[in-house]
């Protein structure tokens, strides 16, 4: 495939090639940061219009795309407290308090450069190691992916604020609202209550949009603030000066990793990578206390790890067939459009357009850094109308991006029953994260659970014999929650 780089960058350094990556990055960015869009949304909206093109730039189109509204969702998730896309939800725990204390450019300035070292780290990752990480993630089979679903629901804890109760209730809320519908192995109707609208279960990015932002817009309404009060103040990104990385490099590091290893497994995806690494960063990071408060640890945990999945998520996508997630399952059906065959020989049999996409996809993630400047600066004029229009702008927005994913009336009541409910539980102290969490990773551990026992004729304990990984994980699991648990019952014996 090296070989083959001159004349891949003979595609991409042209005028056609340039303005692909541009437009398209920026429009990502423009889609990721609109509430109910969505990545998933975002790339399935362009991909009709790259039939006419040809193979490399309708992927690259895609890929630009994709990466760009990764970003995106950082920048409504800080500002106006409303995640963009659901992998952005750990960046509004962190980035929305430093907004509100008047350092919502600083707060973006940390995500942007998060992002862009996430994203092109898992650049380099998928050019130079996509052929190993492909032959590893073969190992993941049922069993692993459920231990390590289990680690990822550790976070539950770890993003309790105030009461650990109360964030275990919430997520479990949201675990059982992932079982509503089909189940995923028979297909029986659960608790649908004869309502066959719940038959597809509750459509997540309804439920995400509605404990965020609909809850936050009730929250604002009902304290009755003054009309002239902008919701925060911004005019413009604000780099991180390079002193203020000290102490935060390890964490980033650790974060990007966790990023590209979730990235490669099928099935897993940017919402999983940023929560197991908001997690393990709150856990270890010497400024863990001050995780919630506006911390920009929790900003780069967040924004690292899910923009470092786009990456890894290309991998078993290429080189399986194998989507890493629903974003890669759309550019897996845009390679097949093009006759493009994805697969162990994709590789061999198309090494100048591989090499093209490698390529490609390591100048978007360079173009994160200006256009993400340039977009969010945008964004300024915006926040600074009176608060109940921005409110009732907020409303529009999630009800128009909900209602254009499936086009379906019942996401719009779901959407607005989830603002209600999220409302009322913000009221009484329960913190809306565990709960995305639980809606989040609930599926994947009840599909992977079940093909496990099926595997092992209904012997749970067969889990950990012969499966050495899944034992890594389950153990790695066990140790993290218990160290959360210490930490947080601690200060209870200390009062």
């Amino acid at each position: 495939m090296i070989q083959s780089l001159p004349e891949a960058l003979g595609l991409i350094l042209t005028f056609e090639g340039m303005l692909v990556l541009t437009l398209g990055t920026m429009l990502g960015i423009i889609l990721g940061a609109l509430p109910g869009i969505g990545s998933t949304v975002a790339v399935a909206m362009i991909l009709p219009f790259t039939l006419t093109m040809s193979q490399a730039p309708a992927i690259l189109l895609l890929l630009a795309i994709y990466a760009g509204s990764v970003y995106g969702g950082s920048i409504s998730a800080i500002l106006i407290n409303t995640p963009g896309t659901p992998q952005s939800a750990t960046t509004c725990l962190d980035g929305y308090p430093m907004a509100q204390r008047g350092e919502a450019g600083k707060a973006l300035g940390w995500s942007t450069i998060a992002s862009v070292i996430g994203g092109l780290t898992s650049a380099v990752v998928l050019i130079f190691a996509a052929p190993q990480l492909a032959a590893f993630a073969l190992n993941f089979g049922p069993i692993e992916t459920f231990a390590l679903i289990l680690l990822g629901l550790t976070c539950i804890v770890s993003v309790s604020e105030g009461s650990l109760i109360k964030g275990l209730i919430a997520g479990f809320i949201g675990i059982f609202l992932s079982t509503v519908g089909g189940d995923p192995i028979t297909g029986e109707a659960r608790f649908t209550f004869g309502q066959f609208q719940l038959i597809a279960g509750f459509n997540l990015l309804a439920v995400v949009i509605g404990v965020f932002a609909l809850s936050e817009v009730l929250t604002r309404a009902a304290a009755r603030r003054d009309d002239d009060t902008p919701l925060v103040e911004f005019d413009g990104i604000v780099l991180p000066k390079l002193h203020e990385w000290k102490g935060r490099i390890k964490g980033l590091v650790k974060s990007v990793l966790i990023g590209n290893g979730i990235g490669v497994l099928p099935g897993t995806g940017a919402a999983t990578a940023a929560f197991i690494s908001y997690a393990e960063a709150r856990r270890s990071a010497p400024t863990r206390d001050n995780f919630g408060k506006g911390e920009p640890d929790g900003l780069i945990a967040s924004e690292a790890a899910n923009n470092a999945v786009t990456g890894g998520a290309l991998v078993p996508t290429m080189a399986l067939g194998i989507p890493g997630d629903a974003i890669t399952a759309v550019m897996l059906a845009t390679l097949t459009l093009h006759g493009v065959t994805p697969g162990v020989r994709l590789m061999t049999e198309n090494p100048v357009l591989m090499a093209a996409i490698f390529s490609g996809f390591f100048v978007i993630n360079l173009m994160l850094l200006p256009l993400g400047m340039l977009v969010s600066r945008m964004a300024a004029p915006i926040l600074r109308i009176k608060e109940a229009y921005m409110l009732v702008m907020i409303c529009l927005l999630c009800t128009v991006g909900v209602y254009f994913v499936r086009g379906n009336p019942f996401d719009l009541l779901v959407m607005a029953i989830a603002g209600i409910l999220g409302f009322i539980l913000r009221r009484q102290g329960y913190p809306m994260a565990p709960l995305v969490i639980g809606m989040v990773l609930g599926p994947t551990l009840e599909i992977s659970l079940r093909q496990g026992l099926i595997i092992t004729d209904g012997s749970f304990s067969a889990f950990f014999v012969g499966h050495p990984i899944a034992g890594v994980l389950v153990f790695a699991a066990v140790g993290m929650l218990s160290l959360l648990l210490i930490r947080a019952i601690k200060p209870r014996r200390a009062t």
